[in-house]
């Protein structure tokens, strides 16, 4: 998109949007992603919604990123190792283990263990590059970690304990690390590279690497039965899900950071709580607001500490798509 800032840059270099906004569109736009892979697990099988949706993706993205990938083609080549781990793990595997958990997995189950995506940030973090947090930063994790326990108990601990594990969980468990891995490499993109740009080559690499898994679980019998709101769920999770959420979470990331950013996630089912109250009907009730208060009050905590060896975004005053 010659000639156009990058997502989240005006021209003189400053965020358009809030990179907190952006990050709570992001895991909005994600609380329906599951919601969709729930609802529609028997019509469309896990690796072919995967496939499809990015796919779309890609076609709704290649008009504008494809004068970028170009223009940096020079960049992406002397970084493909980091391109080529950002669209496995960000876009090929997750989606899919998530895809695959939803079929067999309780919604209480999946938001539960995507609880710990933060901590997992920062382990992550830790492991690959030596990057801490403050232990502001990590009370504030802790506290919104509390609220989605809050939220899939409701209220009641007690509850917790009747939760079993099934092979959902499992791929659930292989989707947290995968997605920690991409937010942490995320931080290190080549600071050249406009954020379209960086969006349409990772959503290239993983369409491509999923082309595969897709043609053989086709050849073993996997079929879409596509109807008006199987089409629906599929344009959902490409277009808001995919692009508007991938554009929103990378440029949070690069203005504040994996860690801070991974709080965010535990949003999710706070949102996944208003959906239902939304379009299923369902009460507030009491562990609603205590949920509420210790997700929100945690980003806040996470927000002003300061991470301790996390080397600043860099900035994307001038660079242009």
């Amino acid at each position: 998109m010659t000639g156009t800032p990058p997502a989240g840059a005006d021209g003189t270099g400053h965020p358009v949007l809030s990179p907190y906004l952006l990050l709570t569109l992001s895991s909005l736009f994600w609380s329906g992603n599951f919601v969709v892979g729930r609802a529609i697990r028997d019509d469309i099988p896990p690796i072919s919604l995967g496939f499809w949706r990015w796919l779309i993706a890609l076609a709704i993205l290649l008009p504008f990123t494809a004068p970028g990938l170009w223009r940096y083609r020079a960049v992406l080549g002397r970084h493909w190792k980091l391109m080529l781990a950002l669209g496995i793990t960000g876009v090929s595997a997750f989606n899919s283990f998530v895809y695959l958990a939803l079929q067999s997995t309780l919604a209480v189950n999946a938001v539960l263990l995507l609880a710990a995506t933060p901590l997992a940030i920062v382990a992550v973090s830790w492991l690959m590059f030596r990057d801490t947090v403050s232990w502001t930063a990590g009370l504030g994790m802790v506290a919104s970690v509390l609220g989605v326990v809050t939220v899939v108990s409701r209220g009641d601990p007690a509850l917790l304990a009747d939760i079993a594990v099934n092979p959902g969980d499992l791929w659930m468990l292989l989707a947290i690390p995968t997605w920690a891995v991409y937010s942490v490499l995320l931080k290190h993109r080549p600071a050249e590279l406009p954020p379209l740009t960086l969006l349409g080559a990772t959503v290239s690499i993983g369409v491509l690497a999923l082309l595969p898994v897709y043609l053989l679980t086709v050849a073993a019998g996997a079929r879409m039965q596509l109807d008006l709101p199987a089409i629906a769920a599929l344009l959902y999770v490409a277009l808001f899900a995919s692009v508007l959420a991938f554009i929103c979470w990378n440029q949070g990331v690069r203005e504040v950071g994996p860690n801070r950013a991974g709080v965010f996630i535990n949003l999710m089912p706070v949102f996944a709580a208003v959906l239902a109250i939304v379009f299923l009907g369902e009460r507030i009730a009491p562990y609603h607001a205590v949920a509420a208060v210790l997700v929100f009050g945690g980003i806040v905590l996470a927000g002003r500490g300061r991470a301790g060896a996390v080397r600043p975004a860099t900035p994307s005053v001038g660079k242009r798509e």
